[in-house]
């Protein structure tokens, strides 16, 4: 295997540790995401347009990990995405999370790079970024198609 291909550069499963798995669910099917039948009582999964996203109970995926639950901390160090076709959708993406029961963390805006971009946290405190990025174009299948 050569150096190119040993490590493919791909994000195929973002799974968040939920203290409430009804709730997280709950929530992530309120924003209108689809929940897959490989689901279980144990962890849920929604498909997206090119990964996947889990959800395991918070304490269950640290010792799947092998690392001490210590508590959540504020600020993970890590966004989660969803980027859109345009500023209106971003307005309306939000709408819908915080319907959903989201909280705003910072309401969408105009960016100094030329975007369109706000934050919410979903009740876990996971922080997802709503962006219109008008440089990253998308293919047909609603990828992005980074340059």
């Amino acid at each position: 295997m050569t150096a190119t291909n040993a490590f493919p550069a791909r994000i195929s499963i973002v799974t968040l540790g939920v203290s409430d798995l009804g709730r997280s669910t709950e929530f992530y099917e309120a924003l209108g995401w689809q929940r897959s039948t490989a689901s279980s009582p144990e962890i849920v999964w929604f498909r997206t347009a090119d990964s996947a996203l889990g959800l395991f109970p918070y304490e269950a995926l640290a010792a799947d990990a092998g690392v001490p639950a210590t508590g959540e901390p504020s600020f993970r160090g890590v966004t989660l995405a969803v980027n859109l076709e345009s500023p209106e959708q971003v307005d309306a993406a939000l709408k819908t999370a915080v319907e959903a029961g989201a909280t705003v963390v910072k309401p969408p805006a105009a960016t100094d790079w030329g975007g369109y971009s706000g934050y919410f946290e979903d009740p876990d405190g996971h922080l997802w970024e709503l962006a219109h990025n008008p440089f990253f174009p998308f293919t047909e299948a609603g990828q992005l198609d980074l340059p």
